[in-house]
């Protein structure tokens, strides 16, 4: 099953068939709609016609997907939602290692998987101490 990351990773042309994953202002995640413009080089962004005639500007990329991918994509971020929440329970239940030794301080080789892609826990470390370092 493809991810909901490479389900939104082609962008849309004008006249492509979308369907939006979250809710913006006026429509329901899930109404149809189609690109009448597309643009932004770094931040992609749309305006999409909807089935109503009414169209919005400035749709983000990741509030689209193309229509036929619609289903997949919602069967898809639940998973993810599912396993997030399990690798969450699996973190919290893990036994603490002892203080005092090098790989407690480095953050044990511990992290998260998220689509695949393995995120150490030191850089939650890192982002934590940064925080903690700007907001005092």
């Amino acid at each position: 099953m493809p991810s909901t990351a490479e389900l939104q990773a082609a962008t849309f042309k004008r006249g492509a068939k979308v369907r939006l994953v979250d809710d913006i202002s006026g429509y329901p995640a899930g109404s149809r709609g189609k690109v009448a413009v597309a643009n932004g080089m770094t931040w992609k962004r749309y305006w999409v016609r909807f089935s109503d005639g009414n169209a919005i500007g400035h749709v983000d990329h990741t509030s689209l997907v193309s229509a036929k991918d619609y289903d997949v994509f919602v069967v898809a971020r639940e998973h993810e939602a599912e396993e997030a929440s399990k690798a969450a329970e699996a973190a919290a239940n893990a036994p603490a290692e002892s203080a005092g030794g090098d790989a407690a301080a480095a953050g044990g080789g511990a992290g998260v998987e998220v689509n695949g892609v393995f995120i150490a826990q030191t850089w939650f470390d890192k982002s934590a101490a940064a925080r903690a370092r700007i907001l005092g």
